[in-house]
């Protein structure tokens, strides 16, 4: 077994997986309390509640993202 120090290992292979691509040490920008859409978030609630918010094409946008996230991990 070959033991290697921290400096002589470079990181990832492939940097095309998006989370290797953004810069760790770059904080992220706090949410502005103010920059909540009132008016998004009351049709989502209404729609939700009249049970016309999930339908089968949002499904279907959701398995096709996650079939393409297992896809790379």
């Amino acid at each position: 077994m070959q033991r290697h120090k921290a400096s002589c290992l470079s990181g990832p292979v492939s940097k095309s997986r998006p989370s290797w691509n953004q810069c760790a040490s770059k904080p992220r920008r706090p949410r502005d309390e103010t920059s909540i859409r009132a008016d998004l978030v009351a049709r989502v609630r209404r729609e939700i509640a009249e049970g016309t918010y999930d339908t089968p094409e949002k499904f279907a946008v959701a398995l096709e993202r996650l079939l393409n996230r297992l896809e790379w991990e």
